[in-house]
């Protein structure tokens, strides 16, 4: 049997407001193009369970959560989504395309909350194991912009109403993640038109698309 037969993992990140709902939705119909079967989820989410342990993160509230409730609850989270849906359908062959993962862990709770490196690590490695996304899309752009665009979808949950200071930390986590691991990331200026966006995602995909359509998946 190929090794190929595994799905693939792609993950799309960034701070608020870089448009990654709307770059999903292309990267679905490149995949439909292509016939690749996958599925679309996200992070902190993906599974009925997830979603609600989601609800208890995003949701405002009157009682302050502290730094490590939240990395807890946020791999609390991630365990039963690997668990109930992502890893049956790498397994079946089928590519998962996730709107944040473990990257937006160090990003947000590392570089954001300053919890330390080590300990998301020791998280990772017992609930991911091994498992690492095979590209990941960094949609990066100033956050000044992308907080201007995520003002404008309406009422804000609990991270998008975190101050400008916070989301330079997150961004800056991300840049860092790109320079440890070069060959997973793609980073794509989201600041730029959604044509040119578009163009660059469809480039940083198409050496998997194409060794998929070579028939390696066979």
């Amino acid at each position: 049997m190929s090794e190929q037969v595994r799905g693939r993992f792609i993950t799309v990140e960034g701070t608020e407001g870089v448009g990654k709902s709307t770059n999903i939705a292309f990267i679905q119909t490149l995949l439909d193009k292509a016939n690749i079967p996958h599925i679309v989820s996200r992070e902190p989410g993906g599974t009925p369970l997830a979603e609600e342990i989601r609800n208890v993160l995003v949701v405002p509230r009157d009682e302050s959560m502290s730094e490590l409730t939240e990395l807890l609850l946020v791999f609390a989270a991630r365990a039963q989504h690997l668990k109930s849906l992502i890893e049956p359908a790498l397994a079946k062959g089928v590519w998962v395309l996730c709107d944040r993962f473990t990257d937006a862990t160090f990003a947000y709770q590392g570089g954001g909350r300053g919890l330390s490196e080590a300990a998301i690590e020791q998280l990772q490695e017992l609930v991911q194991g091994s498992l690492r996304p095979d590209c990941t899309l960094l949609l990066d752009a100033p956050v000044d912009i992308g907080m201007a665009r995520a003002g404008a979808r309406g009422a804000l949950d609990r991270f998008e109403q975190e101050k400008q200071v916070f989301f330079d930390k997150v961004r800056s986590a991300y840049l860092q993640r790109v320079e440890r691991e070069p060959a997973r990331f793609a980073v794509v200026d989201a600041s730029a038109e959604l044509d040119t966006v578009q163009r660059e995602i469809a480039l940083a995909l198409k050496p998997l698309i194409e060794l998929y359509n070579g028939g390696a998946h066979g």
